[in-house]
């Protein structure tokens, strides 16, 4: 029996410093420094290039409809040199050209739309979740304004109306949807260049800087604040945790590339 006791003990003693040498040997080996982790971890500011293409938006917009307003009254009141608009258009008619222009600006605003929704895709995904839910209805604006006036073009085109009646109604569309997709697309040119001009760091980022600076004196709960409504809380909590996923799976990965190279 003693015998037996030592043995145990002596093996008992040899896997203890088995595992205290390989310790060693992990303490001992090469460590990252605190500078070259946190130059990986921090990722540079990327701006936004959408505000560039609101503006040129804004531009076509405004030359279509004057271009339009200029087709209407030469060529389809017939306030000017109709033999111009004839060796211009040929036979095609003058409001037939206004709702063609009408159809391409739609299809510019889409790919916009779409330009818009991608890069603001982009932003959520690293860490701007304020910024990508206060833009996502403005967003779309245009191109539903554009859409409801190409719902009341097809009613006016279908209504039995006479010639000046058509086209001051076709104008009237024209100009009512210029009227509120201009300040739309100024609104969000305003906001993105603010958004380039400030460069913030991540919402985890600032929220995480705020709690250690700040002290507050009402007991809260966990991911829910006064004023919001569960839907609100919900599709906060699964931005976050989807931002916090990739970043996740992001860190491990440079992690591991600096160990490999240290």
């Amino acid at each position: 029996m003693e015998s037996k006791g030592r043995s145990l003990y002596a093996a008992a003693g040899t896997s203890d410093m088995t595992q205290s040498i390989e310790e060693e040997s992990l303490v001992d080996g090469p460590l990252i420094s605190a500078d070259a982790l946190h130059s990986a971890i921090r990722r540079e500011f990327q701006t936004l290039p959408t505000h560039c293409h609101a503006c040129l938006l804004s531009l076509l917009h405004i030359v279509y409809v004057v271009l339009s307003v200029c087709v209407a009254v030469l060529c389809v009141l017939k306030f000017g040199q109709v033999e111009v608009c004839d060796s211009i258009l040929g036979n095609m008619s003058g409001d037939r050209v206004i709702v063609y222009g009408k159809v391409c600006l739609w299809v510019l605003v889409l790919v916009f739309t779409q330009c818009v929704d991608h890069h603001h895709t982009k932003a959520r995904r690293r860490g701007y979740l304020r910024f990508y839910r206060r833009m996502q209805g403005l967003n779309h604006l245009p191109l539903a304004v554009l859409s409801a006036g190409n719902v009341m073009l097809l009613v006016v085109v279908a209504a039995d109306l006479s010639t000046s009646v058509h086209t001051y109604m076709l104008l009237c569309i024209l100009w009512l949807e210029l009227l509120v997709v201009m300040p739309c697309l100024l609104c969000y040119t305003v906001r993105v260049m603010r958004f380039n001009r400030e460069r913030a760091a991540p919402d985890v980022s600032q929220e995480e800087h705020s709690h250690n600076y700040t002290i507050t004196s009402l007991p809260t709960e966990t991911g829910f604040r006064e004023g919001s409504s569960l839907e609100e809380v919900v599709e906060k909590q699964a931005d976050l945790i989807e931002y916090l996923k990739q970043h996740n799976t992001l860190l491990s990965k440079r992690l591991l590339n600096l160990t490999a190279q240290h």
